[in-house]
């Protein structure tokens, strides 16, 4: 067997990071048209002028503009779980504080990352999951289910530390906290002086936990 040098090492290594720079600029300039026009007003010549790259560099990546869309919604998606789990890894004494300061860690995310910001406003503002992009619905619809899942485990560690009623129901809970936290985004990328000007964003997320304490210390 021929032994590998340390040099080819190294080459095969830069080529896998230069490819996979390639891709995230790919993604940023779609994720940044896509945004701005949608995706069925966008094409590939676009994104290859704006990544500075060539079509066939995209189509290395990605057959089509659905599956770059689709690589879009995971590079959201997955980010998100991941910090979740991790986050569920934890024994926090106070599971409802918990995901407070996860909420407001997302909310900052969300001010602070262009990428993050241009990929919520397509997904929450230009999709409508018609045509060429209308396979992906139920796939997306499944990962957003998972999350509300992940979401849940909160509200049932907050059931066992007797933080919440016996008879609250953490599914719905979840389902409420996505929904304002869904609220907050749109009437952020709407509006973002608003929520930068006395950190809005942070204190209606303080204020809808706040809510769900005095709930929780009522109904105990």
């Amino acid at each position: 067997m021929y032994a590998v040098k340390a040099g080819d090492t190294r080459n095969m290594r830069r080529t896998k990071e230069d490819a996979q720079n390639t891709k995230e600029e790919i993604l940023n300039a779609a994720v940044e048209i896509f945004a701005a026009k949608g995706v069925a007003k966008t094409t590939l010549d676009e994104i290859a002028c704006k990544a500075s790259v060539t079509r066939g560099a995209i189509y290395w990546h990605f057959k089509n503009k659905t599956e770059i869309f689709d690589a879009l919604h995971e590079r959201l998606h997955r980010p998100l779980v991941d910090m979740i789990m991790q986050d569920m890894e934890k024994d926090h004494p106070e599971p409802l504080q918990q995901l407070q300061d996860l909420c407001i860690k997302l909310l900052l995310d969300l001010q602070n990352n262009p990428q993050k910001k241009q990929a919520l406003t397509l997904f929450l503002t230009k999709c409508d999951y018609s045509g060429d992009l209308a396979p992906y619905q139920e796939k997306h619809r499944a990962q957003k289910s998972e999350s509300m899942k992940l979401f849940s485990r909160y509200f049932e560690r907050a059931k066992k530390k007797h933080i919440l009623p016996a008879d609250s129901d953490p599914e719905l809970l979840a389902l409420s906290i996505n929904c304002f936290l869904k609220g907050i985004a749109v009437e952020y990328l709407w509006n973002p002086e608003s929520f930068h000007r006395d950190d809005r964003g942070v204190r209606l997320i303080r204020l809808f936990f706040k809510n769900m304490w005095h709930a929780a210390a009522e109904g105990a």
